[in-house]
C-alpha cells in the first residue's frame, strides 16, 4: 500500500486486491454518510526499527466480542495486542477474536 501525505491530506493507494478489500472495509467502518465519521486514534508507538507496525483504534465502534472455534486448553489470560483488551479464560473456553484476529495467550 502506498501512502502519500500532502499537508493535512493523507492518500492510501492499494497495490493489490487484498489491500483494496481491506481499504474498502476500513472506509465502510470509518465513513458514515448520514452522521459523523469516526476518528482513528493512535495506539502505542510507531518505531520501525523496533516493530514496523502502526496501530489505531477506531473511535465509536462497538466492542462486541466474537469467538473463534479455537479453545483454551487450560485457564489463561488472553490479550489483544492491537487494543490491549484482555480476558480471563477457563479451560475449554473459546478464544475470542478481537480487532480481526485471535487474542494471544499471555501466561
Amino acid at each position: 500500500m502506498k501512502i502519500h501525505i500532502d499537508k493535512s491530506v493523507v492518500e492510501f493507494l492499494p497495490e493489490n486486491e487484498q489491500e483494496t478489500a481491506s481499504l474498502e472495509t476500513l472506509w465502510r467502518v470509518v465513513v458514515d454518510c448520514a452522521a459523523d465519521n469516526k476518528r482513528l486514534t493512535a495506539i502505542g508507538e510507531y518505531i520501525p526499527s523496533k516493530e514496523n507496525l502502526a496501530r489505531f483504534h477506531i473511535e465509536g465502534v462497538s466492542g462486541r466480542t466474537v469467538f473463534s472455534e479455537e479453545k483454551a486448553v487450560e485457564a489463561c489470560t488472553v490479550i489483544c495486542t492491537t487494543c490491549n483488551k484482555y480476558m480471563q479464560l477457563k479451560g475449554g473456553d473459546a478464544i475470542p477474536l478481537c480487532c480481526g484476529r485471535s487474542m494471544e495467550r499471555v501466561d
